[in-house]
């Protein structure tokens, strides 16, 4: 498939901007300026203003003695940055790879996508008219490779797309700056007389390397397809991806399930041909006001069943809010792991943690609760228990160790411990009553103490001594003293757990 590259030129990309949020300004010459040191310089003129004279980087006081009804507005930093990475994420509803292209542009990948609008020259009006509509000055042009596109959004006179056949063609005419070379380098051809693509196209390369360095041949190579150019996409491209555009916007529930589920099929039957499974997965959706909606699931381990993954998304699809319209679909799995087979066993029932419809149930609860109230932990090789277990990522997950509790631990830890008040009658000796947060707990039963050093090799300090205790209202908790008793400081005593 012949590549083709689409490439948009915002000239007015900054002034736009502002009267797309204060009208008023259409019937007013204005500029935008920026304070450096002592002097005031323009940094944007609208068309108006550029009709009298003044340009970006002019001092401020020429551009008013040009056109003394100028207004002026303070320019914001990084507007324009700003600016091109919202367009670019606006135009994911014409092809997947959008990137936005400084000062002023956009650069679009379109490869196989002309079709779904009826064309090329189609496809391109109705960007150009979306774009306009959005109040943008814009020029737009297509070829087949990226410095073509370039050339002519910005110094084309005829036609806007240039066929493979008539790329070159097309180039010729137009002046040098349209290889997107350096000023300084610019200024050299033109004091050498060399002012078109033709004049360098009838030199030896060879002399053209000698003279002007390497960067003058890869844009001309470059621009006539001889040397491939990749795009930065604002959204990297997902290897596991499917996009659905929509012939009339989407408003309701309905309508946004029957999309999900024909990218979940079309998405999962990829998977499953490949013998994957994702772990994550987003759904977004592009409204007709170029806001974006988007949900996300994780799995427990990797899935490739559509029932299950759609379940999961429902439960979050009422967070999408459609306003007007979503025109485009999109799903992408950035996670994706090889999806073992689980063979059938008609003597046997149950799996463990490997069974299927245990994970969907904990994928679930997940969708209904909180991200991390679900939870699988594994022992880690620690000896201080808050350090002694870790969060397993998925159910496949093996142990590095075993458990090794010759005691029992309390189900809630506290994180960290909490001070506490005790009464112990002599050292080593089981505390008598504690208060902890204010309650005064008076002490029926203790085991311990249980002493737990730390580990040399990542900390030092004290030791702790744990006792496990029950109070007069059948409580039990779980208390350390820090350290040995002293005569130059008071005990420490903490609260780290409650048996439940």
């Amino acid at each position: 498939m012949e590549k083709r590259f689409v490439a948009l030129w915002f000239p007015h990309l900054l002034t736009d901007w502002h009267t797309r949020k204060q009208p008023e300004l259409k019937a007013v010459p204005f500029v935008l300026r920026v304070q450096s040191g002592n002097r005031s310089l323009v940094t944007a003129a609208c068309p108006r203003a550029q009709r009298a004279g003044v340009r970006a980087g002019m001092l401020l006081a020429d551009a008013r003695a040009l056109q003394p009804e100028l207004h002026i507005l303070d320019d914001k930093p990084a507007l324009g940055t700003q600016l091109l990475d919202r367009i670019a994420e606006w135009c994911i509803r014409f092809t997947p790879v959008a990137a936005s292209n400084l000062p002023d542009g956009i650069l679009l990948d379109a490869t196989g996508c002309a079709h779904l609008w009826g064309g090329e020259e189609r496809y391109l009006q109705e960007i150009t008219r979306r774009l306009l509509d959005r109040s943008y000055t814009v020029r737009a042009a297509m070829a087949g490779t990226i410095g073509a596109a370039w050339a002519m959004a910005r110094y084309g006179k005829g036609a806007p797309i240039a066929l493979p056949a008539q790329q070159r063609a097309c180039l010729l005419p137009l002046p040098v700056p349209a290889l997107r070379l350096e000023e300084a380098l610019t200024q050299r051809l033109y004091k050498l007389g060399l002012r078109y693509v033709k004049d360098l196209d009838a030199l030896p390369r060879a002399a053209l390397r000698r003279r002007f360095g390497t960067q003058l041949l890869q844009r001309m190579r470059q621009a006539m397809g001889e040397e491939e150019e990749f795009l930065q996409p604002f959204y990297p491209l997902e290897p596991y991806s499917e996009r659905l555009p929509c012939v009339e916007p989407i408003v309701t529930r309905t309508g946004i399930e029957i999309a999900l589920k024909q990218l979940l099929e079309k998405l999962c039957a990829r998977l499953q041909r490949e013998g994957n499974g994702l772990r994550k997965a987003v759904f977004r959706g592009y409204r007709v006001d170029g806001q974006t909606q988007g949900i996300e699931i994780g799995t427990s381990r990797p899935s490739n069943r559509v029932e299950h993954l759609f379940h999961l998304f429902s439960l979050k699809i009422d967070t999408i809010e459609p306003a007007l319209g979503i025109e485009l679909f999109l799903i992408e799995a950035p996670v994706v792991e090889e999806a073992a087979a689980v063979q059938d066993a008609f003597w046997k029932t149950g799996g463990g943690l490997q069974h299927p419809q245990l994970a969907e149930l904990i994928d679930r609860l997940r969708g209904k609760l909180a991200g991390a109230s679900v939870q699988r932990f594994l022992p880690a090789e620690h000896y201080w228990p808050e350090r002694a277990f870790e969060a397993a990522p998925s159910l496949a997950q093996e142990a590095r160790s075993e458990w090794k509790l010759d005691r029992p631990r309390p189900l809630h830890l506290l994180d960290p411990p909490e001070r506490i008040e005790v009464t112990a009658p002599v050292p080593d000796y089981p505390p008598m009553n504690f208060r902890y947060r204010g309650k005064l707990h008076r002490i029926v039963r203790a085991d311990g103490p249980e002493r737990i050093e730390p580990e040399w090799w990542l900390r030092t300090g004290d030791h702790r001594d744990y006792y496990s205790v029950e109070d007069d209202e059948g409580q039990r908790y779980w208390l350390y003293r820090l350290g040995h008793y002293t005569a130059d400081r008071t005990e420490r005593w903490f609260m780290h757990g409650m048996f439940v």
